[in-house]
């Protein structure tokens, strides 16, 4: 007999709906002249994890380029440890091909399976693996696609892209080097995944040199197998030494090194090398408190570098993606804040004004530049939720997305691809275009889920915080029925959860199917549209991160009767657990129930990079960190008489959020004689991918959300 197909288990099987949907695009001259393809990551459908590498052509339609059952024979994929790190840091979850690189000309492809390297040949359209110690991390082509670089046991390595002449370029001193791959703190907190790029011509690189040795050691036990040896791992925890990171420049052929010189005892961390035809390669660094940021020059002969650009903040400066970078007219690129704005500015000179709220740097041209922004401060009536993409020029902003929603963007030459998700359909639609005009569609092959998700999106209060309501399919709002009220939030930084796109509203949609009125409120400190309203949260995580939750929750209340004040929970991951953990504990006098998920309960044992950029070092502010964790060395902070139900869940293999968070708040709960829920997960890192936890952690939430707010 055939079982009914429910949302929890249909959205652990499609990984949120995310398996089959396409994704991590480049469009290419088309090889050996054959027009503009587009290469792209895609699995054969919805709840196939494994990722072919595919092309489409404008006309004549797809082609899968590597399929990993046939390369590999159909033997099962294996992963060593250094990429299952590299794909927990960047949130992969799916198997088989899950990145690629290409030369310039778009005729070779490299990847890795199994930790075994392949190049494809995109105009003979066949796949070679070639030859090589492993296992293989990161290989990406030259751009003249003569040689590829790739990186395997702390080495950086060449080899031909027919297979020959693999050598090295560095090899490490010692265990704790490596070479050519991102640190912890770059790949988890600045978005960095690389560590080496390649020069326009293809006969140098920059690397980084990355010695572990400063940076201090935790290990991570599986208690559910206590013959199995606790995993080692280097993490830099606020206040604690980093990993030292220096870049050399390397000639391709030779291996002739040269290191680059700047201050790295004032600015140690790189956040960024670009190499590009318009100038010398760029080096964006900064200060350890991230208040001042320098833009270099470098000179790869000599290894000196130039300052090009040094800018200051009070607070923090963010990190843009695709900014700074030189234009092709060789001038300065840079994303500032400035005038309660984040705007685009050549040379010091600003295209873009409090209008637009810039997100990210998508193409720069001799004429224009095409980016991501939100409505800024001076945008008259914003839509809550939507981001579009505008292409700047001199005379101003155009957008390009034409349609209500959420847009990115990625463009070469003539050919812009535009991804759009909105709140009238499930799942991202992308759209080939050429010179504005569309000639295409690539399709996503992602399930359709069972449920549909109504979505009113509002502001809330005097600081109008962007809020999402949902409500039981179903619901008549006048009938005089109170629901128990369910906060879903994120709420804190780089975490916009108020979209204007149904898939990141279905998971809240069935929370509210189950008989809540679920609000998700996007308070200071998450991305939306001013520099202020992110930086807000300076010091003061617990305070305005939990402020903004109340006040959406009572202001939402004024004119919706049926919100019922006396029955609200509150659930959330990671910050957002945090968030959950800390309305329990501080304000149970408005939340009655709460379920925390993997959250940091003290912030001296989160990262540097992260924690530093909002708290400031601990040895300077430990009154800070003192007011914003929970708990400190087991003993229990700042908390209210009231006792509420609270369930907190954490896995035991989380390197992110260690689990030290959840055992010490629990110790010092219980020390406090306060009951408590506790659910280890056995095996699961932050990401939680496994299917059968991902299905039932949303079934016991409910059972226990339902048991905690009973009327």
């Amino acid at each position: 007999m055939r079982s009914e197909i429910t949302f929890p288990r249909q959205h652990a099987r499609t990984q949120r709906f995310t398996l089959g949907v396409p994704r991590a695009f480049t469009i290419t001259g088309g090889a050996g002249g054959s027009g503009t393809t587009v290469l792209f990551l895609r699995s054969r459908s919805g709840d196939d994890r494994t990722t072919c590498l595919w092309a489409y052509e404008p006309g004549s339609g797809e082609r899968i380029v590597a399929d990993p059952a046939v390369l590999l024979g159909g033997a099962e994929e294996h992963l060593s440890a250094e990429e299952r790190a590299r794909r927990e840091r960047s949130r992969e979850g799916s198997a088989g091909v899950v990145g690629y690189a290409v030369d310039k000309a778009g005729t070779v492809a490299a990847f890795t399976l199994s930790g075994r390297l392949f190049a494809a040949d995109l105009a003979a359209g066949t796949v070679a693996e070639l030859d090589t110690p492993g296992p293989v991390i990161d290989p990406r082509p030259a751009p003249d696609g003569r040689l590829i670089a790739y990186t395997a046991g702390g080495e950086l390595r060449v080899i031909g892209t027919d297979g020959t002449g693999d050598r090295a370029l560095a090899t490490p001193e010692n265990p704790e080097i490596t070479w050519g791959v991102a640190e912890f703190i770059a790949a988890e907190e600045m978005q960095r995944f690389r560590g080496y790029w390649w020069s326009p011509d293809g006969t140098a690189l920059i690397a980084a040199r990355v010695d572990n040795a400063p940076v201090d050691r935790w290990w991570i036990a599986d208690p559910a197998n206590p013959a199995s040896a606790p995993q080692e791992i280097a993490y830099p925890a606020a206040g604690t030494p980093n990993a030292d990171v220096t870049l050399f420049a390397f000639a391709a052929a030779s291996g002739d090194r040269t290191e680059l010189t700047w201050d790295r005892k004032e600015f140690p961390y790189v956040v960024n090398v670009s190499w590009s035809a318009s100038g010398a390669p760029l080096l964006v660094v900064q200060t350890r408190d991230q208040r001042t940021e320098r833009v270099l020059t470098a000179n790869t002969a000599t290894g000196e570098t130039a300052e090009q650009h040094t800018s200051q903040d009070p607070v923090w400066h963010d990190i843009i993606p695709g900014a700074p970078a030189w234009t092709p007219n060789g001038t300065l690129l840079r994303v500032e804040d400035a005038d309660g704005a984040r705007r685009v500015s050549v040379d010091g000179r600003a295209l873009t004004d409090a209008q637009l709220h810039i997100r990210s740097v998508v193409d720069i041209t001799a004429t224009d530049v095409l980016v991501t922004a939100s409505a800024g401060t001076a945008a008259e009536d914003p839509e809550t939720g939507e981001i579009h993409v505008y292409r700047v020029t001199a005379d101003g902003a155009e957008r390009v997305s034409t349609t209500p929603g959420v847009h990115n963007a990625i463009r070469s030459g003539a050919t812009t691809i535009l991804v759009s998700s909105s709140l009238d359909r499930f799942g991202p639609k992308v759209t080939v275009l050429q010179d504005g005009a569309v000639v295409g569609e690539i399709a996503s092959y992602a399930e359709t889920p069972v449920l549909t998700a109504e979505v009113e999106l509002t502001t809330a209060g005097p600081n109008r915080i962007p809020c999402a309501i949902l409500l039981p399919s179903g619901f008549d709002p006048t009938s005089g029925e109170k629901l128990p009220v369910l906060m879903d939030p994120y709420g804190g930084p780089h975490g916009q959860r108020v979209v204007a796109a149904r898939n990141p509203h279905l998971t809240s949609q069935w929370f509210a199917d189950q008989g809540f009125a679920v609000i998700v409120a996007d308070g200071r400190g998450t991305p939306h549209y001013s520099p202020e309203w992110e930086k807000a949260i300076v010091d003061d995580f617990a305070g305005a991160t939990l402020d903004d939750q109340i006040e959406a929750l009572q202001s939402l209340a004024v004119d919706r009767s049926y919100l019922d004040l006396t029955r609200v929970g509150i659930r959330g991951w990671s910050y957002g657990g945090y968030l959950a953990a800390l309305a329990i504990l501080r304000r149970p006098d408005v939340f009655h129930a709460g379920v925390s998920g993997a959250p940091v309960t003290d912030w001296h044992l989160y990262d540097t990079h992260y924690t530093e950029r909002y708290l400031g070092h601990p040895a300077e502010q430990p009154e800070v960190y003192k007011a914003n964790s929970l708990c400190l060395g087991g003993e229990l902070g700042e908390a209210a008489e009231q006792v509420n139900p609270l369930m907190i869940i954490h896995g035991l293999a989380d390197d992110n959020v260690v689990a030290a968070h959840t055992l010490r708040l629990s110790s010092a709960l219980l020390a406090a004689g306060r009951p408590h829920e506790v659910l280890p997960l056995s095996g699961v890192t932050h990401m939680t991918p496994q299917e059968e936890v991902a299905e039932n952690l949303l079934l016991l939430q409910v059972d226990f959300l339902k048991r905690s707010l009973t009327a």
